[in-house]
């Protein structure tokens, strides 16, 4: 793996000796730590209760705002299936795509990649496909470290997930490359193409390009595109990535991305909206699909959202003030790390330039035990493995860190909390190797 760590090359106490006196001492302090009574939730990337104020406005002005479009659709009554034209608007200066390949819907973006796999399932992705349950294997290329609800959607449906290794550039594509082209049975690939869960990688417009031009023995092979993260920098520097939707056309494939995002860590993600964008085949397949489940979207959440963040310079005034409230959680856990973890060279961490977490990489193995000892101080970690396929990473290595939610002090504490336990994990895990010497 590389990705943008941080690391240091110095190194714990050789000789047991030495190495059992540090135990002590770090044990000494995560006691201490313990008794202090903190119950701290590291697990999820959710929105802190500051950021969700910034859209306090939006449910203010809901009554003020009445209920008709700009084309003048009551959003009251039923219909309106590919959502209101001012919200796919704005979807569409996100993703950078016409309007009319865009579908705005629900407030989870999940439940539509949920509902895509469901039709692909049940009905083939497309006039003349076979659905992917009567094709015998499926299987799903996974880049990982990667997110554990795309994972869980391949289990929920049988689907073999497939390990591709991450890089700082995005999935190795020589890999993904190797495994499409001979094998008719992968039929998709997650995708998180920037600021990544979990290590933030941004993919290089060289990794779109091939991704978009590669040959899949699969005809009905298709990109989940989950681009859950596109204007959530952490930075002054607003990267942006290669048009996966222009990519795929240019290459003779225009049926092959199927593009994900919502306004979850926008606006309110249990009241947020959600987009879905794709060619002009693959919309008309899903709407035929999407017309059995619903007869239309919410339209007054829409209506009062695209009030709410009316042009690009608001929407992007508003993910400025998301930064500043994010930008310092993520630097107290880094230096928390560059303190207490670097001097000894036992991990290392990622510093992403957006998105909402950071990985922490045991080089040595013992993220399983990390947990199990946080668990008992006091912090709840997301589940090691949660971030590799089947919640199993090979190495043992992997802990997300999600530093959204906590207080800038809680954060502050958890990370020095997890640090103690990264500590007491591996020089346990040293002191058990037959290679230590005496």
């Amino acid at each position: 793996m590389s990705f943008r760590y941080q690391q240091s090359s110095s190194a714990l106490p050789e000789d047991r000796a030495s190495l059992q006196i540090f135990l002590a001492q770090v044990q000494k302090r995560l006691q201490a730590f313990a008794a202090r009574g903190l119950h701290l939730d590291m697990t999820r990337g959710k929105p802190s209760p500051e950021q969700l104020a910034l859209a306090a406005p939006l449910l203010e002005r809901s009554s003020a705002i009445g209920f008709r479009t700009v084309d003048g659709t009551d959003c009251r009554n039923y219909g309106g299936l590919p959502g209101i034209p001012e919200m796919r608007a704005i979807f569409a200066n996100i993703l950078g795509v016409p309007t009319d390949h865009v579908v705005a819907a629900g407030n989870s973006s999940l439940e539509l990649m949920h509902g895509l796999v469901t039709a692909a399932m049940l009905n083939g992705v497309g006039s003349g496909m076979p659905a992917w349950s009567r094709c015998g294997e499926i299987r799903f290329l996974c880049p990982a470290p990667g997110y554990d609800r795309h994972f869980r959607i391949c289990q929920e449906f049988g689907i073999d997930m497939v390990p591709v290794p991450m890089t700082d550039n995005g999935p190795d594509m020589d890999v993904v490359e190797r495994l499409v082209a001979d094998d008719e049975s992968i039929k998709g690939m997650w995708c998180v193409p920037k600021y990544s869960n979990p290590t933030g990688a941004v993919y290089a417009p060289s990794v779109v390009q091939r991704l978009a031009a590669m040959h899949t023995a699969a005809a009905d092979f298709r990109l989940f595109w989950d681009n859950a993260y596109a204007l959530h920098h952490l930075t002054d520097e607003m990267v942006e990535i290669e048009n996966i939707l222009e990519c795929c056309a240019a290459s003779g494939h225009p049926n092959r991305p199927f593009v994900f995002t919502s306004t979850s860590k926008i606006t309110l993600p249990g009241a947020g909206v959600a987009a879905f964008a794709s060619s002009s085949d693959n919309l008309r397949w899903w709407m035929e699909r999407y017309g059995v489940r619903t007869i239309g979207p919410d339209k007054l959440n829409q209506l009062r959202h695209a009030d709410f963040l009316e042009s690009a310079g608001h929407l992007h005034a508003l993910m400025e003030s998301h930064r500043r409230i994010l930008a310092p959680k993520f630097a107290a856990v880094q230096a928390v790390f560059d303190h207490e973890l670097a001097p000894y060279g036992i991990a290392r961490w990622t510093r992403p330039r957006g998105g909402y977490f950071i990985t922490l990489d045991l080089l040595s193995g013992g993220a399983q035990r990390t947990v199990d000892i946080a668990a008992e101080a006091g912090i709840v970690l997301t589940p090691a493995g949660a971030t590799h396929p089947y919640g199993r990473d090979p190495d043992d290595r992997i802990i997300r860190i999600a530093p959204s939610y906590p207080t800038n002090e809680e954060v502050a504490q958890a990370a020095e909390g997890v640090a103690l336990c990264v500590l007491v994990a591996v020089v346990e895990r040293r002191l058990l190797s037959p290679e230590m010497t005496a």
